[in-house]
């Protein structure tokens, strides 16, 4: 396989990497009601667990509110069990077909808890891009070894994988840092 091959498959795993750290931090809680809280909560519908951003329009209307308005009423009580089973600590108050659920304020210290959670949600994601480049490495000498590729390529190819994952690395503290300030600012 060419290095340019090896250096960008590595790329696209890093660029995964920081894609599920994304998705992951939407469910950290910062000071205003987010649908990203409760749009991938799994709901037992008709024996299916099933993401709750399929089964309901998810709003916002005010800053410390979430309004689920389920696409068919009689589902009311299971979303309300499984809001009720996750881990938000958030009472869903039912009203008819509606379900609001009022974002409380943060404290001073539960907001050091959750940007402390953050850092290290992106300090794995770290560890999983340096890992991604470790495999890379390891390809790239194979390949040499094999008589595939020249040496020159063996070090051009490395030095292109040191450079995508110093960039990756900066994009997650990027991310990490943006969270950390939303949470504590909110």
């Amino acid at each position: 396989m060419p290095t340019r091959e090896i250096v960008s498959e590595h790329e696209s795993k890093m660029a995964k990497a920081v894609e599920i750290l994304r998705d992951e931090l939407k469910v950290v809680r910062t000071g205003r009601a987010s649908t990203g809280l409760v749009e991938n909560i799994k709901v037992d519908y008709y024996g299916t667990p099933t993401p709750l951003k399929q089964m309901a329009n998810l709003a916002t209307p005010q800053a410390d509110m979430i309004v689920i308005k389920p696409f068919d009423p009689a589902s009311v009580r299971e979303i309300e069990k499984a809001i009720k089973n996750s881990d938000l600590s958030i009472a869903p108050i039912v009203d008819g077909k509606l379900i609001r659920l009022n974002i409380p304020a943060l404290s001073e210290e539960r907001r050091r808890q959750l940007v402390q959670q953050v850092r290290q949600l992106g300090e794995q994601t770290k560890v999983s891009i340096r890992n991604i480049r470790r495999d890379a490495n390891k390809q790239l000498e194979k390949e040499q070894k094999d008589k595939l590729i020249t040496e020159d390529d063996l070090d051009k190819g490395r030095k292109q994988i040191d450079d995508i994952t110093k960039k990756y690395t900066n994009n997650v503290d990027s991310v990490v840092k943006n969270k950390s300030d939303e949470i504590m600012l909110d």
